[in-house]
């Protein structure tokens, strides 16, 4: 019986091509109905220690998760070479927008705790996907060798055209929503933005994900507030949020099916918990050091590093992204590691989160601090 599962399996995954399905299909809607719920107006007073975590935070986290990753490979004796080690760093760096923003709201988090997350959570996601294409795109090449001068211009050039896209896409949706009144348009129109906007982007190689952030954050802001009516937002909130239940719950299933045919040994256990450590870690240094520097301009509440720290959940990005690395010998030590991290910040991380915010913040974690400037 088990054989014939994992035949069945085997022969319904082999007809999947995860790279088109998930970056070319399912990212798209992950990213932007995390946008979505993200308030701009509060984001922009936070933009700097954003602006921080999410950029040079993810090369930092790329570079030290990778380079770890590649050395318990080697004590494990499973051969992964360093830029694929790389591309798992870049991987696993990004936090997952709605997972953090529904469990920092059941904590009843303060508003500046939550908006910092959600915030870094969104654009890091963005910065990551960039990162990730690039460094498997010169892993699939198979020289071994990291052209940055490459890599840093296909970066500006896909980050920087998909804000731009973005901003463009954003904005013409917005405008056609005010002079609509019907909120099935209106929810079709996001659907349009989405799928149209995504296909776009790739066709003029600029960065899909990032386009679909930007345009999210417009579409949940400025059309939110002067282009939608209240039966709208309800409709389009409810529509985006099952959109991103479905297509986690989709990404699970694909990645559960994948380890039915993939033998998971204490070896690769080890491995994983290992560099939940690591990631750990390197988001504790990578969180504290910005905020300590930024100290002496804003005043941080008390408890931020830690809550930032174990609140980085990893979710469905992750596994899409891992899930789109072409088949081939490295593929298959990266995804059930990948899947392993993810079961833990989700089950361990997850559903401790609630209780450290109570715990650091105490009693006022339902009141804003009065002197707490960002």
């Amino acid at each position: 019986m088990t054989t014939a599962v994992a035949d069945s399996a085997e022969d319904w995954l082999s007809r999947i091509n995860f790279n088109s399905l998930l970056m070319d299909g399912m990212l798209s809607f992950l990213l932007f109905a995390g946008a979505l719920h993200v308030d701009l107006s509060r984001l922009k007073a936070y933009r700097r220690s954003i602006g921080l975590l999410a950029t040079l935070g993810v090369l930092v986290s790329t570079i030290v998760i990778g380079s770890a990753a590649w050395w318990l490979f080697q004590w494990a004796s499973i051969e992964v070479p360093y830029l694929y080690c790389l591309v798992f760093g870049a991987l696993i760096s990004p936090t997952d927008p709605i997972a953090v923003l529904g469990i920092m709201r059941s904590a009843g988090a303060p508003a500046d705790m939550e908006i910092r997350i959600v915030g870094e959570s969104l654009f890091n996601d963005g910065v990551a996907v960039v990162l990730f294409t690039a460094l498997l795109g010169t892993a699939s090449i198979g020289n071994g060798e990291i052209d940055l001068g490459h890599m840093g211009l296909l970066f500006v050039e896909e980050a920087g055209g998909g804000i731009l896209m973005g901003l463009a896409l954003g904005g013409l949706v917005y405008q056609l929503m005010r002079s609509i009144d019907q909120y099935q348009v209106e929810v079709m129109l996001s659907l349009a933005l989405v799928l149209g906007g995504y296909a776009l982007s790739s066709a003029l190689h600029v960065s899909g994900p990032i386009a679909m952030v930007v345009a999210g954050l417009i579409i949940g802001n400025m059309a939110r507030a002067g282009a939608m009516s209240d039966n709208t937002r309800r409709y389009l909130d409810g529509f985006w949020e099952l959109v991103d239940e479905i297509l986690n719950a989709v990404l699970f299933v694909l990645i559960g099916l994948e380890l039915v045919l993939m033998p998971i040994s204490l070896t690769a256990i080890g491995v994983a918990l290992t560099l939940v450590a690591v990631i750990l870690l390197s988001r504790l240094v990578i969180i504290g050091v910005p905020l300590r520097i930024l100290r002496r301009w804003y005043t941080f509440r008390k408890g931020t590093t830690r809550v930032l720290t174990w609140g980085g959940l990893r979710g469905g990005i992750s596994v899409a992204l891992a899930l789109a690395i072409p088949e081939g010998e490295f593929r298959e030590p990266l995804v059930v590691t990948t899947y392993i991290i993810v079961l833990f910040s989700i089950l361990v991380q997850g559903l401790t989160i609630g209780k450290l915010v109570k715990m650091v913040v105490g009693d006022r974690c339902h009141t804003e601090s009065q002197d707490d400037k960002h």
